[in-house]
């Protein structure tokens, strides 16, 4: 059930919330959220995204809900719906795989060989103690999901490379274990085995980012919204020479 006991928020944490928007209208509100701050649930004591949403509610309405979530460490656009009726319409549209979603990563050693192209290894989920992961495993592993992961190379420079991903499927940490899967971890990973300094310099955090996101819209055709690239990625991708081809992650018209 959707809980319409409000969240108490302050001032600063509204102003917050209300900073991230990137998109609204009477269906949805489309955020790009900052790389630390948890989508939902967690077991860290802190406010997380679902709970800043009720800055959004109007009195005694219930707030927008999450379409989809993003890992907290990743940043990027994420999708939700101010009414009953347009969640509905969304969340079918996304178990009909009618959404596409487009991530950047920063990788080491350097760019994947083939520098494009797909990867399908199945995964599995896994847990160590109250953690967590997924592992690669072969298709006939009783607990085996399909994963298809779509990538290829922006950029590479000695030691690192700018990739763009799109998941045609939406498992668990897919992208940090398809990447690690072919020797080419995100930089910022400990999890799955990425390097914890590029450049000479130590990560920040995960560098992914949720750059762009296509979907059918509740009042008809579709929206295609860019995330901009956060400042931290930025800085990283100035410092390794990382240039991104001219139009890369750009704003598409609506309904293209």
């Amino acid at each position: 059930m959707t809980n319409l006991t409000p969240v108490v928020l302050t001032p600063e944490e509204v102003a917050y919330v209300k900073a991230m928007v990137i998109y609204q209208d009477p269906h949805i509100v489309v955020l790009n959220k900052p790389a630390g701050l948890s989508s939902q649930g967690g077991r860290i004591q802190a406010k997380t995204l679902d709970d800043l949403l009720w800055a959004f509610a109007k009195p005694g309405k219930a707030r927008p809900r999450l379409i989809h979530r993003l890992d907290r460490d990743t940043s990027g656009v994420i999708l939700t719906a101010r009414t009953k009726p347009a969640a509905g319409f969304l969340g079918k549209a996304l178990m009909a795989k009618r959404f596409s979603k487009t991530y950047n990563a920063i990788v080491t050693p350097g760019p994947p060989e083939p520098k494009g192209g797909m990867i399908k290894s199945p995964l599995r989920r896994e847990s160590i103690g109250r953690e967590a992961y997924m592992r690669v495993c072969e298709p006939d592993h009783p607990d085996a999901e399909e994963a298809l992961t779509r990538y290829k190379t922006l950029a590479a420079v000695p030691g690192a490379a700018l990739l763009e991903l799109n998941p045609e499927t939406g498992r668990m940490h897919q992208l940090r274990v398809h990447l690690a899967s072919i020797g080419r971890p995100i930089a910022g990973d400990p999890r799955y085995g990425g390097a914890l300094m590029v450049g000479g310099e130590a990560t920040p955090r995960l560098l992914l980012h949720a750059a762009a996101l296509r979907f059918p819209h509740p009042s008809g055709g579709e929206r295609r919204i860019v995330a901009p690239v956060p400042d931290d990625l930025a800085a990283i991708e100035a410092r390794l020479g990382l240039v991104r081809p001219q139009g890369a992650s750009e704003p598409e018209p609506t309904g293209a």
